[in-house]
């Protein structure tokens, strides 16, 4: 799988390493940056990520900020992302097999280096269940991205 990997400056330092661990199980990683600690706007580092994925360059991604939130919140604005912070491994798998989440989102102040090759880990192994149920609520959920004209 390509992985798309993203960080603003807060989840810089640890970026370096999710591209290992991506490289390590076996994936290719796309770093979309960023390069330094210098301020960037997480908003804008999402909406790269999520629009790498909707054009294809990547089946998924991992984003960085530091908390994960305001990434996630921001990446979930991009049509066909699901994204969600994830800081603890049955969350982590358990997000793509219910939810076919196809973003990782991570707290770079919240978590450290060990956590997050755990995190990665569960994310990158997890595969969609492809259980009705499961089809039925991530329709219904796609769904939401284009409700129609108000009613």
């Amino acid at each position: 799988m390509r992985i798309a990997i993203a960080a603003d400056h807060a989840g810089f330092p640890l970026k370096a390493r999710v591209v290992e661990v991506v490289r390590a199980h076996g994936h290719e990683a796309v770093d979309l940056g960023t390069h330094s600690t210098e301020p960037v706007d997480y908003p804008d580092i999402a909406r790269m990520l999520g629009t790498a994925i909707e054009r294809g360059d990547a089946e998924r991604g991992v984003l960085l900020c530091g908390s994960g939130v305001g990434a996630s919140v921001a990446a979930n604005k991009v049509r066909g992302i699901r994204a969600a912070v994830c800081h603890d491994t049955y969350s982590a798998h358990q997000g793509v097999e219910h939810d076919n989440m196809n973003v990782l989102a991570l707290g770079a102040r919240i978590i450290g280096a060990e956590l997050m090759a755990e995190l990665v880990g569960a994310f990158l192994r997890a595969e969609f269940s492809n259980e009705e149920r499961h089809r039925r609520r991530v329709a219904k959920i796609i769904a939401m991205e284009d409700p129609g004209p108000a009613k």
